[in-house]
């Protein structure tokens, strides 16, 4: 006789797995929350900071002032627009290269990983939350220099367009040198390279460098809005010049910006 076992008891329940995930947020509200947590972070920091920033350009315009000679020249615009541009610099490529580096060498990175948020929100949240403080030093080292050189003041509106434009594209290169060097202290440094290109190759007037030096500087995205920026100076601008060199730099910034998001997915990842 064969013997027939009888069917397991089933509850009433059924085992269907674990909880799904809740929905990944979208990138612009994402980008939002974190923008306005890192603005909160870096308030504490930001009298220093722009402080700092604007003192060292300003103490370079006074340096300049001893070798180029006021008027509207070439060498006085380009000195008075790198200066202003190097506000820029300063923050969006030295303070984002530390402040990434410093993230991934102690794990700060692990706290983003884990929230659902996409990669591309953090980093631009971030980058526009350091590259928000550069505004005032800019146009303040702007007034100055013009004043200093004298140079007409009409066109300093035009920093609105190129501080943002200028700082995505020196954002997403300070943030992927952050993430991508292997140490903390390599961090740094390329960002205080970074930052010393910056000041070299924007602030000295054209005309006074050496070819190979002029084909790094093609090289450096915060060039072209140094050169949108200098134009504008001019007693009649070019206004397709300028409008050229900040396409320039919205490219850069778009691809830089690229970047540093795949460099923090790698990150996070490994």
């Amino acid at each position: 006789m064969t013997l027939l076992s009888a069917p397991p008891q089933t509850s009433g329940t059924t085992d269907t797995g674990p909880a799904p995930l809740a929905p990944a947020a979208r990138l612009l509200p994402a980008l939002a929350a974190v923008y306005r947590a890192q603005l909160a972070r870096a308030k504490v920091a930001r009298i220093p900071l722009l402080f700092v920033a604007t003192f060292q350009s300003l103490g370079i315009l006074v340096m300049m002032r001893g070798v180029v000679d006021p008027g509207e020249t070439a060498a006085a615009r380009s000195v008075v627009a790198g200066s202003s541009v190097l506000v820029v610099a300063f923050v969006a490529l030295n303070l984002l290269a530390q402040y990434f580096g410093r993230l991934r060498a102690t794990g700060g990175l692990d706290h983003y990983a884990t929230l659902p948020v996409p990669a591309a929100s953090v980093v631009l949240g971030a980058a526009a939350a350091y590259a928000s403080f550069t505004l005032p030093g800019a146009v303040v080292t702007a007034a100055a220099g013009a004043v200093m050189f004298g140079l007409p003041l009409g066109q300093l509106w035009v920093l609105l367009a190129v501080v943002p434009l200028a700082g995505a594209a020196l954002s997403g290169l300070g943030a992927a040198c952050g993430l991508l060097a292997p140490r903390q202290e390599i961090a740094t440094m390329l960002g205080q390279l970074g930052m010393s290109a910056a000041l070299l190759l924007g602030v000295l007037p054209v005309d006074h460098l050496p070819q190979p030096v002029l084909w790094l500087r093609d090289l450096l995205p915060s060039t072209y809005g140094v050169e949108a920026f200098a134009r504008t100076f001019a007693a009649d601008p070019d206004w397709a010049q300028v409008a050229g060199n900040l396409a320039v730099c919205a490219g850069v910034g778009v691809v830089s910006l690229a970047v540093a998001t795949w460099a923090y997915r790698r990150a996070t990842t490994r």
